[in-house]
């Protein structure tokens, strides 16, 4: 976003959630995030959602909620309450990886004005309301949530054991910060802060699950000549292979206030490259949810309008 644009304080959060085969549940946890007394008199409504993604394959559905920094964390309780309520973490089967029937709740700033401190502090207030308030969840913290050692999300992962997530696995091995052991009923759900991540998902022409593996391990942040904050891992998906990538924004804004981030067209690329090495075409890209200056432009828009439910009427929809 361009400095001279107005200083709203605003903060999104990707809503991960273990359902995307019932719509009319994940429309529901959706609706539940909206339509509160808000705490900002900046804006006509307490919050917005931009977006759901919803991918049947993998049985998760991604909701971008965008409020005033005021509103979020209520926002994100309410949203969550209703997830908990609808969706039965033992009943669920999916090719995605999950610990919890709410599984990931990222609070990210989408706004300069506001830091990464300030939302590690609503995260962790809201990981201490949701394990005090439904009895029989459990969190673990990430990011600046996870004070004071500030873990980031794949580490925290790994250690909690989420890799391994899967329809009928043994939680007596999962690790938890806040709330109750881990059940089979609700599982464990992460809640954090860390920079904007978008996520960018390329499916390449074959069923090679060992080179979507290898592809995935070469273009992360973390491995020598990889691409700046790209997590990336490799699935089966409808029949091909699908390589996503969470894509994290740098903890820096540039001089002209923009959020730096490596583009889909650079993962597009990379991907497109290594996968002709063994032949192998390009299928296509998905891009789950906005950019940050997409996130914070339509936010801005939608709380203006008094358009709480900004997913139903975007031409540019994306799921």
């Amino acid at each position: 976003m361009s400095t001279c644009s107005p200083a709203f304080r605003l903060v999104a959060c990707l809503l991960n959630i273990s359902e995307a085969r019932n719509k009319g549940i994940v429309e529901s946890v959706a609706n539940a995030a909206l339509n509160f007394p808000s705490k900002s008199n900046s804006f006509k409504c307490s919050s917005t959602v931009l977006n759901i993604f919803s991918d049947r394959d993998y049985n998760r559905s991604v909701i971008t909620i965008a409020a005033p920094v005021e509103n979020i964390e209520e926002s994100v309780l309410r949203a969550c309450q209703v997830a908990y309520k609808e969706i039965d973490l033992e009943k669920h089967e999916g090719g995605h990886p999950r610990l919890g029937s709410v599984d990931l709740v990222p609070i990210h700033t989408i706004s300069p004005e506001v830091s990464l401190a300030e939302c590690g502090q609503i995260a962790l207030k809201l990981g201490t309301r949701i394990a005090n308030s439904i009895k029989g969840t459990s969190v673990f913290l990430f990011g600046h949530a996870d004070q004071p050692l500030v873990r980031g999300l794949v580490e925290r992962r790994k250690a909690v054991n989420w890799y391994q997530g899967v329809h009928g696995m043994d939680f007596s091995r999962v690790g938890w910060d806040l709330g109750s052991p881990p059940s089979q009923r609700y599982g464990c759900t992460g809640i954090g802060a860390i920079p904007y991540v978008t996520n960018c998902n390329v499916s390449i022409d074959c069923q090679d699950l060992q080179l979507g593996k290898d592809i995935a391990k070469a273009i992360r942040a973390t491995t020598p000549g990889g691409l700046a904050g790209v997590q990336s891992m490799a699935f089966k998906h409808e029949g091909r292979v699908e390589i996503a990538c969470n894509v994290e924004a740098s903890k820096e804004v540039s001089s002209e206030g923009l959020f730096q981030y490596t583009s889909p067209e650079e993962i597009e690329n990379r991907v497109r490259e290594m996968a002709a090495k063994k032949n192998v075409k390009l299928y296509g890209t998905k891009l789950v949810g906005f950019t940050p200056e997409e996130a914070y432009r339509r936010a801005v828009n939608a709380l203006s309008q008094e358009n709480a439910t900004a997913w139903k009427c975007s031409a540019e929809y994306r799921m």
